[in-house]
Parts: C-alpha cells; sequence; structure tokens
C-alpha cells in the first residue's frame, strides 16, 4: 500500500526541525549501507550517534502517535528511530531495496513499512523525487514539507537527483503487528469504511458488527 499522510507535522514543528537540520553537521550518508548500497547512494546523514538526531527524532515519534490515519495505515509494532537526510548538489540514491532486518539496539526489527517524512518544500528544490516502483508502474512522489509517505519496505525506489536546492527528509520503518501488506490494506480499508459509517448515522447494529469482524481480523493477523 502506498499512502499520502498530510500533516505529520505541526507548522511550528516543522520550523523547528528544520531550523536544527539547517544549522547541523551532516556525515556521508554511505555509512550506514552495506557494500551494493553504497555504490548507488550520494547523500549526506545526520550521524547515528547524534544527539541531535535522537532529540529530533523523539519529536517525529511523538507527532506519529497522535495521527490515527498513519497508525490505521501502519499498525505499528516497533519503529525505528528516525534518520535524516539530505541531498543536493545532484545527490541521488538508485533503484534499491530497503534491508529485511534492521539493527536496533542489541535486537533487530523486520523492516515492513518504509516511510519518508518530506521536511522540504517541493518549491525549494529541483528533482529529488521519490520514486517508488511497484506491479502498477513508478509513482513518483514529492510532497509538501511535513507530510509523509508511506510504502512496503519490499518495494524497489530510488530518489532522483538533486539537481538545485537541498532535499531534507526524515526516514525511518515500522515492524507492523501485520506483516503481510494485502492484509494490512484490507484492514486499513474497513477501519476507514466504519469510520465514514458511523459519521454518516448508520445502523449502529451493523457498525458494530463490522467492527467486531475487523478486531477479530486483526486479532488472528497480529503478531505481538
Amino acid at each position: 500500500m502506498l499512502l499520502h499522510v498530510p500533516e505529520i507535522l505541526s507548522r511550528d514543528e516543522l520550523a523547528h526541525l528544520r531550523g536544527a537540520l539547517d544549522a547541523a553537521d551532516w556525515t556521508d550518508g554511505r555509512e550506514t549501507v552495506g557494500t551494493l548500497g553504497a555504490q548507488v547512494k550520494r547523500n549526506e546523514q545526520l550521524p547515528d550517534a547524534s544527539p541531535l538526531r535522537a532529540e529530533l527524532g523523539r519529536m517525529v515519534l511523538a507527532a506519529l502517535a497522535r495521527n490515527p490515519l498513519f497508525f490505521s495505515a501502519a499498525l505499528p509494532l516497533k519503529t525505528l528511530p528516525p534518520r535524516f537526510n539530505r541531498y543536493h548538489g545532484g545527490g541521488e540514491y538508485g533503484f534499491h531495496v530497503d534491508g529485511a532486518m534492521m539493527r536496533s539496539g542489541d535486537g533487530h526489527v523486520r523492516s515492513d513499512v518504509s516511510c519518508t517524512l518530506f521536511l522540504s518544500d517541493p518549491g525549494d528544490y529541483e528533482g529529488g523525487e521519490l520514486v517508488i516502483s511497484d506491479t502498477y508502474g513508478e509513482h513518483e512522489v514529492k510532497l509538501p514539507a511535513g507530510d509523509l509517505i508511506l510504502y512496503p519496505s519490499s518495494s524497489l525506489h530510488r530518489v532522483m537527483p538533486v539537481t538545485r536546492g537541498a532535499r531534507i527528509a526524515s526516514f525511518f520503518w515500522v515492524q507492523s503487528m501485520v506483516r503481510d501488506d494485502a492484509g494490512r490494506r484490507m484492514l486499513f480499508e474497513m477501519d476507514g469504511a466504519i469510520e465514514r459509517l458511523r459519521a454518516s448515522g448508520a445502523d449502529e447494529g451493523a457498525v458494530l458488527q463490522l467492527t467486531g469482524i475487523y478486531h477479530n481480523l486483526l486479532r488472528r493477523w497480529a503478531d505481538s
């Protein structure tokens, strides 16, 4: 499922993040990928050990926690601490697939859902589209600052070269309670349909029955 989640961040939160990131010390983004990834990756990142990365990551996680659309789509079990990157001067990231298991502390988190939170407005830079390839073709994504795109981590994707300005974003991975993308999509669509029926004043008994089916499907499919 490819989903645009608008306004993850408030304008004040966005201004705070951008002010901190504009003054940050960036390092070569190839430090956090393997040999194959390093061959196609040309960007900068905040160092993993940076206190600023930890501070800003907590802000992003708090914003995600209060967003019901993100929760409904991702059904997060574990969310990796967000990272931050910058593309400029022709920087790009060629086609790749995210690693299946991501190190987190002393363990690993399975990557089911990949997320990019845009922190630069589209007018601030040229190029830099996130291109996601699936069975329906290639989809170019370039969202307003503060908006997020989520998509299956199994997807082939790339970031196009940035030829003017700078593209700044946060990115992270989610281990979902529901591993299967098709299952997550069905639950997301059912959840949305239930909310629309409830808002329309539909028969309460039918809404209650559908709500029970939703939770029983989640109970059947979910890992915990």
